[in-house]
């Protein structure tokens, strides 16, 4: 650890190898971080946290607080952190409820400045929340998800795996895998094409989630209906078999169709 005599990091915290703590950075008992992270200036690593190697934690992050929750009793839980994950300018993280007993991020994330994310979510790796994303509290994301800025995420909503939701949006429904999410109120408006593209996803592939969505979002079926026709007409795959679980474990229900969804999605 390079110490700076400027910080306060309580004696039983445990900080591995080459952990740059810059002043004014205060570091709770109950705390973990990970090989060549770096903690900036005034942020705040509270009891639970768990954070990974060759992290950065940026100017006034706040990591692991308690949940902003009336029914937290001081139970003890935690914030568990990924490896190489960013937590830009003034992010608050709350660490989780008697409920998951965590709040989880992944490797690999990118999360913005001013961004807010609430006890017991669950965030895959991979993932980038831009700035000021609010979370409220049991989301899940998963992996390379991308939140827009200033959107707002229901609480217990879910978002699914490559999808892209536009900024500004206000998600009060589940958003399927692969897809792009707008409008007001939240609504499939296609594929998230740039993101499958940078993933390495083929046409081909492509084109199969763009049939699927078509007997979801663009025929008079309704959702349940449209999930048996697609397992009897359609062939089996990782991504179709992944899209129909999705669908049927949703809770909150999953975002509409939008008048523009046949347009926005046409070209592959």
């Amino acid at each position: 650890m390079i110490n700076q005599p400027l910080a306060y990091i309580h004696p039983d915290a445990k900080i591995g190898n080459n952990v740059r703590i810059e002043p004014f950075v205060t570091i709770q008992a109950d705390v973990v971080i990970g090989d060549n992270t770096w903690i900036g200036p005034n942020a705040v690593i509270c009891n639970g946290a768990r954070i990974g190697k060759n992290c950065q934690i940026h100017s006034g992050a706040v990591v692991s607080n308690i949940p902003q929750d009336l029914k937290y009793k001081g139970e003890i839980t935690t914030t568990e952190i990924g490896d190489n994950t960013v937590i830009r300018e003034f992010a608050t993280i709350n660490k989780g409820t008697s409920d998951r007993n965590c709040t989880v991020i992944g490797s690999n994330c990118l999360i913005m400045a001013y961004v807010h994310v609430a006890h017991d979510c669950v965030i895959g790796n991979g993932c980038i929340l831009v700035n000021s994303v609010q979370l409220a509290g049991h989301v899940i994301i998963d992996d390379f998800a991308v939140i827009g800025g200033t959107s707002a995420i229901l609480q217990f909503v879910r978002i699914g795996k490559h999808t892209m939701v536009a900024g500004g949006s206000l998600v009060r429904k589940d958003v399927p895998p692969y897809t792009r999410a707008a409008h007001e109120p939240i609504a499939y408006s296609g594929l998230n094409l740039i993101g499958l593209r940078r993933r390495g996803f083929t046409a081909d592939k492509i084109g199969e989630l763009q049939e699927i969505y078509r007997y979801i979002y663009m025929n008079s079926l309704n959702t349940s209906d449209a999930l048996r026709a697609i397992e009897a007409e359609l062939p089996t795959s990782a991504e179709r078999d992944e899209i129909i679980e999705f669908i049927r474990q949703s809770k909150k229900g999953i975002m509409r169709g939008s008048a523009k969804t046949l347009t926005d999605d046409i070209n592959i």
